[in-house]
């Protein structure tokens, strides 16, 4: 197996999505702190982050989107581990049914490719219009049977207004969503394995992720 990181490496003050606030990353406890801590010549670094849950790489569970949804210590693995990929080429713009491919979607992780992750870093990528899947075009992913939907764009939904269809009809069905995937061009349209998994913290609706596929 050839493994392929898919996600954005996460740095101090970094910008994952305009108006969030970046990670701040810092010691907690240094090497040369750990000095009065530990016998000579032993020494340890414990670091330390301050970061809202939607940085870098990130997957969303249903409590994102509803307050009787269930978070991330309720996801069950069977939705974001080892998933077999289907890669959808669906351009830059709205992602509608038309776009889109389902026949071989049921039970597999449904992987947006537009190629918006090549902004990553500048002001084009957080531009308000960029690729996004419509309303129609997740109901077609929900009745296809796909368990979890990625996408290498700045959101999955349209945010140039307030209504978030995309979500609301893939997080009601219990659909993971993972953002801000990257390097989706390195994997076959199927065949390869996908990986998403968060830490289980209770309480908490969306967080980070090393997402990755595994290509035979």
């Amino acid at each position: 197996m050839r493994l392929v990181d898919l996600s954005h490496v996460i740095e101090d003050g970094m910008i994952t999505y305009p108006g969030l606030p970046g990670p701040m990353i810092e010691d907690h406890l240094s090497f040369e702190q750990s000095t009065t801590v530990y016998a000579e010549g032993t020494e340890f670094a414990i670091g330390r982050i301050d970061m809202v849950g939607n940085t870098g790489t990130y997957l969303d569970t249903p409590a994102h989107r509803y307050r009787d949804g269930h978070d991330l210590s309720a996801l069950p693995l069977e939705r974001c581990a080892n998933l077999p990929a289907v890669v959808l080429d669906v351009g830059t713009g709205p992602i509608g049914p038309d776009d889109l491919d389902t026949t071989a979607v049921r039970g597999a992780a449904v992987l947006l490719r537009t190629g918006w992750d090549g902004h990553w870093g500048t002001a084009r990528y957080g531009d308000s219009v960029h690729p996004h899947l419509t309303g129609p075009g997740a109901a077609a992913l929900v009745d296809g049977g796909a368990v979890l939907v990625g996408i290498d764009s700045v959101n999955i939904d349209d945010t140039t207004g307030g209504e978030r269809p995309a979500h609301t009809t893939l997080l009601a069905a219990q659909i993971p969503v993972v953002e801000h995937l990257c390097e989706l061009h390195r994997l076959p349209r199927t065949g390869a394995s996908f990986t998403a998994v968060p830490p289980a913290i209770r309480g908490l609706a969306t967080f980070s992720v090393r997402a990755f596929a595994a290509v035979p």
